[in-house]
């Protein structure tokens, strides 16, 4: 298990800051938030592109995954959706993250929708292939469930083209971790965990203090699987600064993630 956590819990925060906290907590990797009010965004020159790769270079740090906010399966004309996705696999691409993050996002029925997550993301892998970047949809908003991220994923049927699993969403829809790791395995690019108080009460706790089957969630996982933190103190700012909680946080998912005898 490899561990990343996002930068959506220490929001607008220099790369350099960011990098220096994985670091000196023990994580492998940062999920990097790309969205307007962040350091890192679509509107990056190249100049400052590979100001954020030398930084992550020097640091030992990895970039596991760009979090965009394409939204795949959102009703409208799938021309400026592509536009968007293009440019993030393309950002992917130059700080060499292997993996952008998009959401669902349907607002039409399930069987529509579905079609067109279908074919908007069948016809952004072969660039994303040559590129070397792999698309993954997450278990989000209209296909909160494994079983309907592995549904659009699959009716893609393209390597490139996977799946991010958000285990709060997932728990959401009422699926057990067993049965969400069955049929998001084949297509898993990696795992986004995070605790929260109540299903009723989404606000972010540390890990192990809220509610999430955290552990069921992890036993299934292999050993070079990216297990990516996304604390979410954007959408909450009154809640407890991150960097305070990472070296914990850490401890608690390698306890949970160790082979069991």
């Amino acid at each position: 298990m490899k561990l990343a956590f996002s930068t959506l819990g220490v929001p607008g925060t220099p790369v350099a800051d960011v990098v220096r906290l994985a670091a000196g907590n023990g994580y492998q990797g940062v999920e990097l938030r790309v969205h307007p009010e962040e350091p890192v965004h679509l509107g990056l020159s190249s100049l400052e592109r590979a100001e954020v790769v030398e930084v992550f270079r020097s640091g030992g740090v990895e970039i596991p995954a760009l979090a965009g906010y394409v939204r795949a399966a959102a009703e409208g004309d799938d021309a400026p959706v592509l536009a968007e996705l293009s440019e993030l696999v393309k950002l992917a691409r130059d700080l060499g993250a292997p993996r952008v993050r998009v959401f669902p996002g349907g607002g039409q029925d399930r069987a529509e929708a579905d079609a067109t997550a279908a074919r908007r993301l069948g016809a952004a892998a072969p660039a994303a292939a040559d590129m070397g970047v792999s698309i993954l949809l997450e278990t989000h908003d209209s296909h909160r469930a494994g079983l309907d991220v592995a549904r659009v994923v699959a009716a893609v049927g393209h390597p490139r083209v996977g799946a991010i699993w958000d285990v709060l969403h997932t728990w959401l829809a009422g699926e057990e971790p067993a049965a969400s790791h069955a049929v998001l395995a084949p297509h898993l690019g990696y795992v986004q965990v995070k605790d929260v108080v109540s299903a009723d009460d989404l606000t972010p706790v540390a890990l192990g203090s809220g509610v999430l089957p955290l552990a069921a969630c992890l036993d299934p996982l292999g050993p070079d699987t990216w297990v990516c933190w996304e604390y979410e103190k954007r959408w909450y700012p009154e809640v407890a600064e991150l960097p305070g909680l990472l070296g914990a946080g850490r401890e608690h998912l390698l306890r949970l993630g160790a082979p069991k005898d």
